[in-house]
Parts: C-alpha cells; sequence; structure tokens
C-alpha cells in the first residue's frame, strides 16, 4: 500500500523546506557538493559492516572491501606506516575520539589526558565515559592550546603517563595544535609514556593538501587520528574515519564466534552505506580533485574574509583555514544563515560548496542590519 495523499504532500513540503535550509548555511562544516545517485540500488539491501573491517566474517552483506579501501586511503594520506595501522567508519568524529581516548586509557590506565578549553563539547563525555583523569590546558587567543601552560601541568604531573587529545581545527576557529611543539614539550620533559590523539574531524579532509603542512598526523608524532566524513568529503549520512596503529588496537580485540571476527569496533552493527560514499568521492575526485577542492575552499575563504573587512567588520582566520570569525551579528542574520555563535563571536565556513554569491548575499543582508555597537 502507497502512502495518502496528505503523507505525500507532507513529505514534499519537507523536502521543498530542507533544500532552502541546505542553500542557506554557511555556518557549519558539512560539504553539499556530493552526487551519489549512481549508489541508490544499493539502499534496497541491508548493507551492514559489523565486526573487523579486516577480519572475514560469516555476514556476507557488506561493504568492507570497500571500507578497508577507504582505510588504507585515509592511512597513506596521513602518512601511517605500511605494516602499521586500522582503522574502520564510524558514525561520526565524536565516536573515532572516543575510540582513540579508549585505546589510550588501554595502554595507559594510569595516564592523564591534557586537552585545551577549545576543544569540542563531545570530548568531556567522553572522558567520563572512559572514567579518565583529565586536566584542561588554557587555550590561546586563536584557539590553540597554550603550549606554556601545557609545559607548566604536566611538568607537575611528569609520574605520570601524559594522554594528549589534540585538536586539529578547533570548533569556532580552526585553531590546530601543533604535535612537534607538543612532542618536543614531552622530550624536553623526559615523558616515553605518551599517547597522542588528533581530532582531525573538519581538516583531516583538509590539512593534507595545504602547504605548509600542519603537523598533526603520524609521521609527526600522532597515534590516532579522527576525521569526519560528511564535513571536508561529504556525505549525506554523518560519518567518521578512525585510523590508528594497529599494535595498540591489537590490545583490545577479542573473537566473536558467531560472527566469525573481531570485535575491535565501538559499536557491533555498522553502517555499511557510508564506506561506500567515501569510497566512490574518493575514486570519482582523486588527489588531484581533492587538493582542488580545498584550494577553492581558502580562495573563498580568503575572499570572505578580506570582503567583511572592507564592509568594516573585524574578521579574521587562522593561517590557512577556511572559518572566518567576526563579531557576534544580528540575530536575524544568525537564523536565515544558520551561522553558530559562542561567546561574542560569530564564524562562517567556507566548505567547498560555498559560492561567491551566497557570499555576496550574506554581506547585503549584514549591510541592512543596523543594531548596536556590540551586534553587527
Amino acid at each position: 500500500m502507497g502512502l495518502k495523499q496528505a503523507d505525500q504532500d507532507r513529505l514534499k513540503g519537507f523536502l521543498d523546506g530542507i533544500k532552502a535550509k541546505t542553500d542557506n548555511f554557511l555556518g557549519y562544516p558539512v560539504s553539499k557538493d556530493f552526487d551519489y545517485k549512481d549508489l541508490f540500488e544499493f539502499l534496497k539491501y541491508p548493507l551492514n559492516n559489523l565486526g573487523d573491517p579486516f577480519t572475514p566474517s560469516t555476514w556476507k552483506v557488506d561493504t568492507r572491501e570497500f571500507e578497508r579501501e577507504v582505510i588504507t586511503f585515509m592511512a597513506r594520506l596521513f602518512r601511517a606506516k605500511e605494516d602499521d595501522y586500522w582503522g574502520y567508519v564510524t558514525n561520526g568524529g565524536s565516536e573515532g575520539n572516543l575510540y582513540g581516548l579508549y585505546l589510550a586509557r588501554e595502554l595507559y590506565p594510569r595516564g592523564i589526558v591534557y586537552y585545551s578549553q577549545d576543544t569540542h563539547y563531545s570530548v568531556s563525555k567522553n572522558l567520563h565515559l572512559l572514567n579518565l583523569r583529565h586536566i584542561m590546558i588554557r587555550s590561546q587567543p586563536n584557539g590553540e592550546i597554550d603550549y606554556e601552560d601545557l609545559h607548566e601541568t604536566v611538568k607537575i604531573n611528569r609520574d605520570k603517563p601524559a594522554i594528549i587529545f589534540a585538536n586539529i581545527g578547533t570548533t569556532m576557529t580552526e585553531a590546530k595544535d601543533d604535535l612537534l611543539k607538543i612532542n618536543a614539550i614531552l622530550d624536553q620533559l623526559v615523558i616515553s609514556d605518551r599517547y597522542i590523539h588528533s581530532d582531525a574531524a573538519l581538516c583531516g579532509g583538509l590539512a593534507p593538501f595545504i602547504t605548509p603542512r600542519a603537523a598533526f598526523d603520524f609521521k609527526d608524532g600522532c597515534d590516532s587520528i579522527s576525521v569526519s566524513g560528511h564535513k571536508s568529503f561529504g556525505s549525506p549520512i554523518p560519518c567518521g574515519i578512525l585510523v590508528a596503529r594497529k599494535q595498540n588496537v591489537a590490545r583490545i580485540a577479542r573473537s566473536i564466534a558467531y560472527i566469525g571476527s573481531l570485535d575491535t569496533t565501538i559499536t557491533g552493527s555498522r553502517n555499511g552505506v557510508t564506506p561506500l560514499f567515501l569510497w566512490y568521492m574518493i575514486k570519482k575526485l582523486g588527489m588531484d580533485g581533492l587538493k582542488k577542492r580545498v584550494a577553492s575552499a581558502l580562495e573563498m575563504a580568503e575572499y570572505t574574509e578580506t570582503s567583511l573587512q572592507q564592509a568594516g567588520v573585524a574578521a579574521w582566520r587562522n593561517p590557512n583555514a577556511i572559518t572566518i570569525v567576526f563579531p557576534e551579528v544580528a540575530e536575524a542574520v544568525r537564523e536565515k544563515w544558520q551561522l553558530a555563535t559562542a561567546d561574542g563571536k560569530t564564524h562562517l565556513i567556507c566548505m567547498p560548496n560555498v559560492r561567491k554569491d551566497q557570499i555576496d548575499q550574506f554581506l547585503g543582508d549584514l549591510k541592512k542590519i543596523k543594531n548596536n555597537s556590540d551586534i553587527i
């Protein structure tokens, strides 16, 4: 039986609304320039990647062969050693962060987690779930971790293993913590028991294609990286990618007889469609295509920052960032363009899909609004 006409009309109206809302958001890091219509046939099947993506399973209705290719691509992108990487496609960046901290806890049960005050809100929840001791470190004005405060705090606790939660693109300012500086601090304090997780939710898909390259990956000393698949890459379903050192994952693996696989992931049943989306995007664009998308986003960010400054707005961005920060804007503008605002600051993110005409319309709306001196 089909839907009643009233229900069909409701869906049609909802679709029209979603189209309009999607075209009008500039404040959140989600790519919209994807087209997966070639994959629609796969939605007819219960694709489930339960179990370890690198271990055979008795469950065959999956996309794990594509998931493995996605992980291999990401591992190379993040300069992991060929014989020491493992990973899986997660439900999002927060799950990848939870996994990285989970590995750190199993490796160093007595460890202390250090993270900056600009760290994503989900991390405090993850720390609570894992019952990990933690200390918040000051942030610099640009959102980057305060290395002096980190040095002094770790120095006080140098008898404990150090677990560093590094931000590779903070939520509001896209600031990147420098792993080379962090490792230099740990070296200076002679702390060999260390674990570094990189939260590269947005910038994991950007930083590898930007020169100079940010210090954030395995070659720079991290032990695990989490990146969102629906942000810089693009997916209609939220997802993420977690890549970790294989030797650390082996510590937590256990065999599950009835699925004929290893239990190495956070969730049991896992989405089998999103790995296919990510694989398709990688194959369709390739390294050159991904690099061009990043270059285009950076050009748009420069245009937006300059245009705002010329309009008298105190706009700024971190080096090689696609996030532009400026004083809090009027509610009408925030609502229309769905702009994230916190602590008196608003930001706009020039994802690869952002167009010049959208920025020009946004600037036009700003000029029309006349508010008090604290609000644009």
